[in-house]
């Protein structure tokens, strides 16, 4: 009977594991996720947009409610050397809103 307890044990174990990796896999997400079916141009269309206008690596992404076109647009801070800038990209057309620099990094 010890046997089967100690199985029953590794199971529920490697359950939660799983869940935990599940969870954590999910945790990529980016804020204002839930505005996305409002959106007709996708968080990884706007990624590709947003790298063409800026090249370097993304370091935060939003999605958000901000006046100008249409209203609904995606923010990302792109880091380019020793530079982050702050590109907005329109989340009904691509168009990009914004290419600015947002501050200068220290490091």
């Amino acid at each position: 009977m010890s046997k089967n307890f100690a199985f029953s044990i590794l199971g529920a174990a490697c359950l939660i594991g799983a869940s935990t990796m599940l969870m954590a896999g999910s945790a990529h997400a980016y804020t204002g996720e839930q505005l996305a079916p409002q959106a007709t141009v996708s968080i990884a269309q706007a990624r590709h947009i947003a790298l063409n206008a800026q090249p370097g690596r993304i370091t935060d992404e939003e999605l958000e409610k901000e006046q100008g076109g249409s209203g609904l647009r995606y923010s990302f801070d792109v880091k380019s050397g020793t530079t982050t800038h702050e590109v907005g990209v329109d989340a009904s057309t691509g168009k990009v809103l914004e290419d600015s620099v947002e501050w200068p990094n220290s490091d």
